[in-house]
């Protein structure tokens, strides 16, 4: 049977019913994410072997972090992220992963213990910032990139209260930081106040350290969604 020449695309019909799939996902998110308590979200490359110095890096970061009382949040696949898990377990914290629905299948790590499953990136980057205490990013790709920027800009913005932002690894992010501050603020497309909105650091007692001294002059009420 030959096609209708005016038939509409299935999407047409399709789109309003993707709204109650998008709803399901934002309060299945809320309902469980409410619960892990005080938490910190971990960034990195899915591609970082587990011989690699980031991926230990990542396991004793997460580690520390759980012995201060953060839950743990990840992506939930491999590389820095099941590094991240890893040290939440084996600090016997909370490890939360939220996993994501990819063509090639992302499967979960083996560290999680509280697992949530996205078909959608944009409802899944929400729940990673609603219940952060802080963004811990190591070195990573476009989706690590992503994250990285999306955070700062809030916080530029003032959709959100301005919150630790700390990149991991020196020697992996100094030629972005040199092309932000020797060109990007330099032409005044952001202030110095924008480039401030992030630290770098090298070792995970630094991470910790940064949380720490932030939140002793900072109440997390206080920083939730300012608009």
């Amino acid at each position: 049977m030959k096609k209708r020449r005016n038939a509409k695309p299935d999407f047409i019909k399709e789109d309003p019913w993707r709204v109650f799939r998008i709803m399901a996902e934002f309060v299945d998110g809320f309902d469980v994410l409410s619960k892990v308590g005080p938490a910190i979200t971990i960034f990195g490359s899915a591609r970082t072997p587990a011989e690699h110095p980031m991926y230990k890096l990542a396991v004793r970061t997460a580690y520390l972090l759980s012995k201060e009382g953060y839950s743990i949040i990840t992506g939930g696949g491999p590389g820095i992220m099941e590094a991240a898990n890893k040290g939440a377990k084996l600090a016997k914290g909370q490890s939360v992963g939220l996993n994501i629905e990819l063509p090639h299948e992302q499967k979960p790590n083996p560290y999680i213990n509280t697992l949530l499953n996205f078909h959608y990136f944009f409802c899944r980057k929400v729940m990673f910032v609603k219940y952060a205490r802080a963004f811990v990013i190591f070195p990573g790709g476009f989706g690590t990139l992503d994250e990285f920027f999306e955070s700062i800009t809030l916080v530029q913005t003032k959709r959100i209260g301005r919150f630790p932002v700390i990149l991991v690894g020196r020697k992996y992010w100094r030629g972005m930081l040199g092309w932000l501050k020797g060109v990007v603020l330099e032409e005044g497309c952001i202030n110095q106040d924008d480039y401030d909105a992030f630290q770098i650091v090298d070792k995970p007692q630094e991470v910790v350290d940064i949380i720490k001294k932030f939140y002793r002059k900072n109440n997390w009420a206080d920083l939730q969604d300012v608009n």
